[in-house]
This record gives C-alpha cells, structure tokens and sequence, in this order.
C-alpha cells in the first residue's frame, strides 16, 4: 500500500475534474489550513460521509526518559483524533474484503496451475 502525499491529492482532483492545477492547489492548501485553525481553536470538524476531526485530552501521566532513567510527569495535553465515519469503515472494509478475495483465487490459481 502506498501513500498518498498532497501533490497526488491535487493531482487527482486535477485529472478528474479538469480545473486547472495551481487554482486547486490553492483550495487543497486552503482546506488544510482551516481544517489546522479549527483544531487549534478547540473546534471540531465533521465532514458527513467521511469523519470526523476532533481534538481528545490526554491525562497526565508519568513516563520516563529514555537517556537517564528519570521518571517524569508528562502534563496533559489536547491532541487532534480522527475519527471514520461509518460510511467510511463499511467502504473500507468492503474494499479489503475484495483484495483479500483477490488474494485467495491467486493463490488457488498458482496451487492449480502446479
């Protein structure tokens, strides 16, 4: 499985819609930054279909540096979640079923092909 970068996110909304690729860089770039603000104001962002973007406290515990062994209290902190939407999971796992479908009549066809 490959990653997606942001350059192939412009690049398909490109190559699908046919608009011209410096103005849906600006939109892309233009979405991420809000979806960044948003968070760091304490907002959530629910986008319906495909999740939902939230910021989640995490208590403070003790850890321990790793370089001296001191124990240390970590403070808590916010730290941005995401969150599938159930249209998203069903989509992805239906997704993983037909790979692994795939998977299996390949193998079977090797095994039958010996």
């Amino acid at each position: 499985m490959a990653n997606v970068t942001k350059q192939d996110l412009i690049h398909r909304v490109t190559s699908s819609t046919g608009f011209v690729k410096s103005k849906v860089r600006v939109v892309v770039e233009q979405l991420l930054d809000l979806v960044g603000e948003s968070l760091s104001e304490g907002n959530s962002i629910e986008i319906r279909g495909f999740g939902t973007f939230v910021n989640k406290e995490r208590k403070s515990r003790p850890a321990r540096n790793p370089k001296t062994g001191e124990t240390v209290l970590l403070q808590s902190r916010l730290m941005p979640t995401f969150k599938f939407s159930a249209e998203l999971k069903s989509a992805i796992a239906a997704s993983e079923a037909i790979q692994q479908a795939n998977e299996n009549r390949s193998a079977t066809q090797k095994i039958e092909a010996l």
